[in-house]
């Protein structure tokens, strides 16, 4: 990516009429994301040589994209989110099916939404010196529709008191200041704060969709889904970097069609590593307040701060290993900002990678699942050789040394585990 062009990234609700679209010489392309009723049913990603287009060809492609998420809102089989399992039991999804439907958006329209009576929500922020994009994400907070029962932002560490002045001039939002550094340790102060019988968590440099909240706490209705996640979008498209973050690593998000990831799952995966990286972000995450009595708070060796991060999954990884039930809901949706520099994105990719390797290594610690050894040991090599190849035969527009720092992050991961070995998890996992 020599020359590199930005994407526009533009919202279309279908409640409106569908426009014309034109050229832009400014744009590499459009990134068309597709609403109806404040739910996301898909994207369309439009090369500037496709344009201009007319309302009815643009019509035509946006019912192709829609067609396995709508089918998954109104028909029983065959349009089920894709689970990360290769399993011949998968019914392909039959996109004649949708389009037999009688007016399939008014029908989901008419789909009532019902919160739970007895749940209260809890909004968790950690964040460090990052005020600026502190005050953005608090002004989305504000606007949540029905209020959550808290907000609560937990600085973690902090090098100044400007998120202390930026939270005190916003009403209804609680600041409480963690003086140990670490991600997981601000989470685990958010926990021991707050009292809503469900936490959600979310990022700094995120801003929530006004509906949000009730999306996943609608999610919450079964017992038996003891974490939900939800939609990440990127909030722009604008520089090579948050381009490569969001269509060579494949960013936040997890597809448009929900999921449930079950004692099933996690034994089909077991022998290979259970994917629990892709079960979801941190930046769009809620658990029912008593799974931490089950299975114990974020470990604090993971996370940003520590090991780099996979705080959030080893915590998902537990509570499928205790029994229990997660749930991934792409109508709960947040726009997150990127990294918008290469330097940028090299360290966040170093850090991915040895939080992944230390997680890897924890989940073994705690439960003797050799499918993690085997992710370390033989998927995970294979992979970076296959895309070192790739690289010196110039078929990769990943950066080299994005793909270095990946590599130095997976050894990192192996030194720090190692060096925090001793510090064994108690029940609180601290």
């Amino acid at each position: 990516m020599n020359s590199f062009k930005p994407w526009k990234v533009l919202h279309l609700d279908l409640s409106d009429p569908i426009p014309d679209l034109n050229a832009n010489d400014h744009y590499q392309g459009l990134y068309l994301v597709i609403f109806w009723a404040n739910i996301p049913l898909g994207h369309l990603e439009l090369q500037m040589a496709q344009l201009p287009m007319v309302a009815s060809e643009l019509r035509n492609l946006i019912l192709q994209a829609i067609a396995p998420s709508v089918g998954s809102h109104l028909l029983k089989t065959g349009f089920q989110g894709e689970l990360p399992i290769d399993s011949p039991k998968t019914i392909p999804p039959d996109l004649t099916e949708v389009l037999a439907l009688e007016k399939p958006l008014e029908l989901m329209r008419s789909q009532t939404v019902t919160l739970p009576t007895e749940s209260s929500v809890s909004v968790i922020v950690c964040t460090r010196d990052r005020p600026h994009a502190l005050k953005d994400c608090l002004r989305s907070l504000q606007a949540l529709d029905p209020p959550p029962f808290e907000v609560l932002v937990i600085d973690n560490a902090p090098s100044s008191d400007a998120t202390y002045q930026i939270v005190a001039q916003m009403p209804n939002i609680r600041y409480v200041k963690e003086p140990r550094s670490g991600l997981s340790a601000a989470r685990n102060r958010g926990i021991q704060e707050s009292r809503g019988s469900i936490l959600a968590f979310t990022d700094d440099d995120v801003a929530v969709h006004p509906h949000w909240t009730a999306r996943l706490q609608q999610a919450f209705s079964e017992p038996r889904i003891l974490a939900v996640t939800g939609l990440v979008l990127p909030t722009q498209l604008e520089t090579e970097s948050q381009f490569l973050f969001e269509k060579s690593f494949g960013g936040f998000g997890q597809g448009y069609r929900s999921k449930e990831f079950d004692s099933a799952f996690f034994q089909t995966m077991q022998g290979r590593g259970v994917p629990v990286w892709r079960m979801g972000a941190g930046a769009n995450m809620a658990f029912r307040r008593s799974i931490f009595e089950k299975v114990g708070e974020f470990d604090q060796r993971l996370g940003a701060g520590r090991s780099g991060c996979s705080e959030d999954s080893e915590l998902w990884y537990r509570i499928l290993a205790e029994g229990g039930h997660c749930y991934y809901e792409p109508k709960a949706v947040v726009f997150h900002t990127h990294r918008t520099d290469l330097a940028s994105l090299k360290s966040q990719m170093y850090q991915y990678m040895r939080g992944h390797v230390t997680a890897l290594l924890i989940q073994f610690e705690h439960y003797r699942h050799w499918g993690n050894l085997r992710r370390l040991g033989i998927a995970l090599p294979r992979y970076y050789l296959r895309r070192t190849i790739a690289q010196l035969l110039n078929r990769s527009r990943i950066p080299a040394e994005i793909l270095s720092a990946e590599i130095r992050g997976c050894l990192a991961g192996l030194l720090f585990y190692w060096q925090n070995r001793q510090s064994r998890s108690n029940t609180n996992h601290e």
